[in-house]
């Protein structure tokens, strides 16, 4: 079965998306987060640049966006 990777999708430099990191970080997935950088991507820009950040699952797509907490977090990946 293959498991599921947590995509944070930002920008470097973003405010909003090193706020998100901490929330992710604070809940101990830090270490389970892959950051993509969407500025190189135009598809991406155009799907997520006015979301970021956005918290994805990579099998499902599911998206988690931001302002989200560390309980909201949590909800959303048990469900």
């Amino acid at each position: 079965m293959e498991h599921a990777q947590l995509l944070l999708l930002g920008t470097e430099g973003c405010h909003l998306c090193d706020l998100a990191y901490q929330v992710l970080a604070n809940i101990g997935l830090a270490q389970h987060i892959q950051i993509i950088d969407i500025a190189e991507n135009e598809h991406m820009v155009e799907q997520f640049g006015e979301r970021i950040p956005v918290l994805q699952d990579s099998l499902t797509k599911d998206c988690l966006n931001w302002p989200f907490n560390e309980q909201q977090v949590i909800e959303w990946l048990e469900n």
